[in-house]
């Protein structure tokens, strides 16, 4: 945990708040220092999660469940700080078994950077997602984790886990079909999610289509549908949904979404790529599929931390879907200048 007290005293990142008593705040008139309850600074303090600063900006990343706990509120106006913003993903699902398609990425959610510019946002960070107002509390912030990987005979892959913070829900990946030929486990398409899972192919059964992304929906959409399996002798089944992008029906996963909310451009939340012919997953930690050959091909994982949907595996009795990524949540904000 940062020690507050250096914070305010010590280091070219904090020092600032001290040194600038005789500019531009007027401690007197501001009430600071009279017990009054005035902020001790005009910038929010924090804590929760790991910290790191990029200029004038502080970031909380999560990997898994915390507290992002508020301790100063600041003051609203360019001299200051009061609302934050985010980028909340949820857990990626789990690619399908044997002749499966690829799950969907976590939900993906993001504010357009109104609370600390300076950063490129993805396009789903444009209006009307906004900076959240946060107050002297403690708030919670779950993560998601990634959803199983389909297991035998030929199951869909799990659900992934959803991402929470301060009223934004990120809804976990739906799970990629299994093997169309088994009428009673995998009736229906891909199942539903952020970003949803591909259908999956079977010879002696119809295709399944991909499930439907952004469920719930919210706007913008935190993700896309998945995609059909193919027709033909030995089809692929169809790639995950991805933050930016469905799935395709040629196995592919969807697309993620690049941000820089952490100093630095990262793309999250591909799709999982689908069986037959090593489909790739979607940028953005989608895990790719896995060869036609049977035996033991079973899908790739997606990337903890990126939300990415699990790969389908190739058909055979015991090919085992990808497990998809676990998911994050960043929260930024000014805190000197």
């Amino acid at each position: 945990m940062k020690d507050i007290k250096n914070y305010l005293t010590s280091g070219k990142n904090t020092s600032n708040i001290q040194s600038r008593r005789g500019k531009s705040f007027g401690y007197q008139v501001l009430g600071f220092g009279s017990g009054g309850g005035a902020p001790v600074t005009p910038y929010i303090i924090a804590t929760g999660g790991t910290i790191t600063d990029s200029g004038d900006y502080r970031i909380h990343t999560f990997t898994g469940d915390g507290t992002f706990n508020v301790t100063n509120a600041g003051l609203p106006g360019p001299a200051g700080s009061t609302t934050v913003d985010y980028l909340v993903l949820a857990g990626g699902g789990g690619g399908g078994s044997d002749n499966a398609g690829g799950g969907g990425a976590g939900g993906y959610r993001e504010s357009p950077g109104t609370a600390s510019g300076s950063y490129s946002v993805s396009p789903l960070g444009a209006s009307p997602a906004v900076a959240l107002p946060v107050a002297v509390q403690g708030y919670p912030v779950s993560v998601g984790g990634g959803g199983t990987g389909g297991g035998l005979p030929s199951a869909p892959g799990g659900q992934g886990g959803n991402s929470v913070f301060n009223g934004i829900t990120s809804t976990g990946g739906g799970g990629g079909c299994g093997d169309a030929n088994n009428q009673s486990q995998n009736p229906g398409p891909g199942l539903p999610g952020g970003s949803a899972g591909g259908g999956a192919w079977g010879n002696n059964a119809p295709v399944r289509v991909g499930g439907s992304g952004n469920t719930p929906p919210v706007n913008p959409p935190q993700g896309n549908d998945g995609g059909p399996a193919s027709g033909g002798t030995s089809p692929p089944g169809g790639g995950g949904g991805g933050a930016t992008g469905g799935g395709s029906s040629s196995g592919p996963g969807g697309g993620g979404a690049t941000s820089s909310i952490n100093a630095s451009p990262v793309t999250r939340g591909g799709g999982g790529g689908a069986d037959g012919g090593s489909k790739a997953g979607g940028s953005g930690g989608g895990g790719p599929g896995r060869p036609s050959p049977r035996g033991s091909n079973a899908g790739a994982n997606g990337t903890d931390g990126l939300g990415g949907g699990g790969g389908g595996p190739g058909p055979g009795g015991n090919t085992l879907g990808g497990a998809g990524g676990s998911g994050v949540v960043i929260i930024r904000y000014k805190f000197q200048n």
